[in-house]
């Protein structure tokens, strides 16, 4: 009976290679390196193996010398392995010479010590055919060290690694080398994105467009295989005897053109095929041309801005095909009798596309319901119990998206919540005080666990504060409670939720901030402060978001007939929208997404301001004379608003009515 070692038993290979030697009659135990960070997820693959009674695990980790095993676990080794199966390695062509050598180049270094100290039989290593690197011509099974150039870490620390293994002499040794590895070809299965599939999403805009022929430059071939594949002749090659020292490539034995694998996924994406190849003769200057234009300033930035939008690493160009042809004929003689062959990718490319669009697509989170852009939509609506919060939840459910209705009293969102459910609707309540950072952080965790996704945040709940800066004097505390729910209670929600939007590479925004932000609203500063802290720290974070696919919208919001003006007994008197016009707002900034919001008033007050300060400066103070100090904010009342009666002067009721919607 056959015993195993396997280093990274948890890697798509890995899990493959496994599930391929358990059910083997000569297969005895099987011993799993795992990390303790990966116990779990071995756990729950090993409950779908076969046999898994074979399976025993070894804690450790590649990365450490004897690979961290402890001594008695040693001890039961020694002697009682006869195959080491290396697949531990970090496949990332955008990581750094550093990474990339402490995981292969020092984690084969240790298997290598580990495997002279256990007596195993042999070490079966996993290399890459990036061993090859631009190797011109034919490269055989034979070859290693044939001049070649080495592009990137990735190639360099497995060219190393693989050099490690045939220069040591404690343990016989076997090398294989597959091609660009894509899932398996029966079920999709992949673990991340890799090789083609950061094609994929470009892939899926093109489908939109009408089936147009196109034309592909010819930049040479490339090399898959699926993962199924691999691990089948793995299992066959490690269980034959007399194949030590020897390496052998896991590839296609005919070269795939660029042409052939996009038209095999187009085709399965719904795209535009590629009808024609331009020739060498045209195909080769127009490479060089574009190599060359990386040269002028500018152009990297934005050829690598465009990659960006859609999940493409740069350093993925270099390496999108090979130089070297690989020649498999020691690997096929080695196979024969076992029926393994590489299956065509056109026989299952639609496999793979299904798979990456359900489990895989970086974009996924992007798309909604057929309803529309809500439809479907996880939206977090803070102040959700009343006014405008509440009137934002209703619209949202009605347009098709589940509203996560957040506010301090319980019973007021659940009521909203009830009336959304019987208009056929759904909504889930999270009573939270947005001022407190561990019940935020609480209500965040408690949400993301419930829900599938949070896709958007409406920050609306708020303080207003109408009192000028000379009944503020002894009032530090004003400009405390202000920024604490307008800025950092949005700021606190935004930072909590930012992690899983960016996951999910989709999230949007939207802040309710103040006309008062665009003009100068006297006896605000306090209230103005605070959103207009909200709105900077919004423009800023939507730069460093944006590849991600998070957006901002400022609803730069007039005044709103809420429960929160009513303080400000004069405002009996002004021009107000109602909370349905106010969540309408919202609404198109949940729907369209823009960067801001406002009304023509707010825009014209923004410009005047921009044009001409100081006339708005003496504009402004005239009206900070005529809009006295409300009586809830310490003020002398002296305009008098009654039952029915509205005393404001001439002057002022002018005013309010030219500026409709400003706060005064």
């Amino acid at each position: 009976m056959a015993t195993y070692l396997v280093t990274g038993a948890t890697g798509l290979i890995g899990r493959h290679f496994v599930e391929e030697i358990l059910p083997r009659e000569d297969t005895g135990t099987v011993w799993l390196l795992v990390r303790e960070q990966s116990q779990d997820r071995l756990a729950r693959r090993a409950g779908q193996w076969p046999n898994p009674e074979k399976i025993k695990t070894v804690m450790g980790d590649v990365t450490r010398p004897g690979l961290g095993i402890a001594a008695d676990a040693l001890e039961r080794l020694t002697g009682a392995v006869d195959h080491v199966v290396h697949l531990a390695a970090l496949y990332d062509l955008t990581a750094d010479d550093e990474t990339s050598t402490i995981a292969n180049v020092d984690g084969t270094r240790h298997v290598i010590e580990l495997a002279a100290r256990i007596r195993a039989g042999c070490l079966h290593h996993v290399s890459s055919v990036a061993v090859a690197g631009d190797y011109h011509g034919k490269f055989t099974e034979d070859m290693f060290d044939a001049g070649q150039r080495l592009r990137t870490p990735y190639h360099r620390t497995k060219f190393e690694s693989e050099r490690l293994v045939r220069t040591q002499t404690g343990v016989p040794w076997r090398v294989y080398r597959p091609a660009v590895v894509v899932g398996n070809s029966v079920t999709g299965e992949m673990d991340k994105i890799d090789g083609p599939y950061y094609f994929f999403s470009g892939l899926s805009r093109l489908a939109v467009l009408p089936s147009v022929p196109l034309v592909l430059p010819d930049i040479g071939d490339t090399n898959i295989v699926p993962v199924d594949y691999v691990a089948k002749a793995l299992a066959h090659l490690v269980r034959t005897p007399g194949l030590d020292g020897r390496a052998f490539h896991l590839v296609n034995p005919e070269p795939q053109s660029v042409r052939s694998v996009y038209n095999a996924f187009a085709r399965a994406a719904g795209a535009p095929p590629a009808t024609a190849e331009l020739g060498p003769g045209l195909s080769k200057p127009l490479v060089s041309l574009v190599k060359l234009a990386e040269h002028v300033p500018g152009v990297t930035i934005a050829r690598d801005a465009v990659l960006d939008r859609l999940g493409i690493p740069p350093e993925l160009l270099a390496t999108l095909t090979f130089e070297p042809r690989f020649a498999s004929a020691q690997t096929r003689t080695a196979l024969a009798g076992s029926g393994l062959e590489v299956p065509a990718l056109d026989d299952y490319a639609d496999v793979l596309w299904r798979y990456w669009r359900e489990h895989l697509d970086p974009f996924r989170a992007r798309k909604h319901g057929g309803r529309g852009p809500l439809d479907g939509r996880r939206v977090v609506i803070t102040g959700a119990s009343s006014g405008i919060g509440r009137a934002t939840a209703l619209k949202v459910a009605a347009a098709g998206g589940v509203p996560l209705l957040v506010a301090r009293r319980e019973h007021e969102l659940d009521e909203v919540r009830a009336e959304i459910e019987a208009a056929g609707g759904h909504a889930y309540t999270y009573p939270c005080d947005l001022t407190d950072g561990e019940a935020v952080g609480k209500m965040v965790e408690r949400m993301l666990a419930e829900q599938p996704g949070v896709d958007m945040l409406v920050n609306n709940a708020g303080r207003s504060i109408r009192r000028s800066v000379r009944l503020s004097y002894d009032r530090m505390h004003d400009y405390e409670r202000a920024m604490a729910i307008n800025y950092f209670g949005a700021v606190r929600l935004i930072l909590g939720l930012l992690p899983h939007m960016v996951e999910r590479r989709f999230g949007h925004i939207v802040n309710v901030s103040s006309i008062g932000v665009q003009g100068i609203a006297p006896r605000f500063s306090a209230y103005v402060a605070s959103k207009a802290a909200l709105d900077a720290f919004s423009k800023i974070v939507a730069t460093e978001t944006h590849g991600a696919g998070i957006t901002f919208t400022t609803v730069h919001m007039p005044l709103v007939r809420t429960p929160m003006i009513r303080p400000t007994r004069i405002y009996d008197a002004f021009p107000t929208k109602s909370p349905e016009q106010a969540a309408d707002m919202i609404l198109d900034a949940l729907r369209k997404r823009p960067k801001h919001i406002g009304t023509p008033t707010g825009f014209a007050i923004q410009t005047a301001y921009a044009v001409a300060p100081g006339l708005v400066d003496a504009i402004a103070y005239q009206a900070y004379r005529i809009f006295p100090d409300s009586a809830a904010a310490g003020g002398t009342g002296k305009v008098k608003i009654g039952k029915g009666e509205r005393h404001l002067s001439a002057a002022a009721t002018a005013l309010a009515r030219i500026t409709r919607g400003f706060h005064w």
